[in-house]
């Protein structure tokens, strides 16, 4: 999320800055979207969308190059399970996880803190 500097929220102005923070957050689990579903990397399990929740999102714009659009969802599963997915949206989104996420009754967009 960019805000402006002369806001009192957070001025999160790159991918990996806010992916960092959301991992000392602890959301390590690194999440992909297959045809099973949504998928930890690490502990191999795979969820549906009523099994998860995005608890928040970001959305990051390259400066000078379309091609670096990019969201960051923050991810809770019913299990505890805690992560990140990440997809390119605009044009080059994921059609899958797109689909995926359309399906996911529990968005939510929070305002992160300094």
């Amino acid at each position: 999320m960019i805000v402006n500097e002369h806001n009192s929220m957070p001025y999160m102005k790159s991918l990996a800055t806010c992916l960092n923070r959301m991992v000392n957050e602890g959301y390590t689990e690194d999440f992909k979207v297959t045809e099973s579903g949504l998928e930890s990397l690490h502990k191999h399990s795979n969820y549906t969308p009523d099994q998860i929740q995005v608890v928040n999102f970001f959305r990051f714009e390259g400066e000078s190059d379309p091609d670096d659009n990019a969201i960051l969802y923050v991810i809770e599963t019913n299990d505890g399970t805690k992560g990140t997915l990440i997809d390119a949206y605009g044009v080059y989104n994921s059609p899958q996880v797109s689909k995926f996420m359309k399906d996911v009754e529990s968005i939510q967009k929070k305002v992160v803190k300094n």
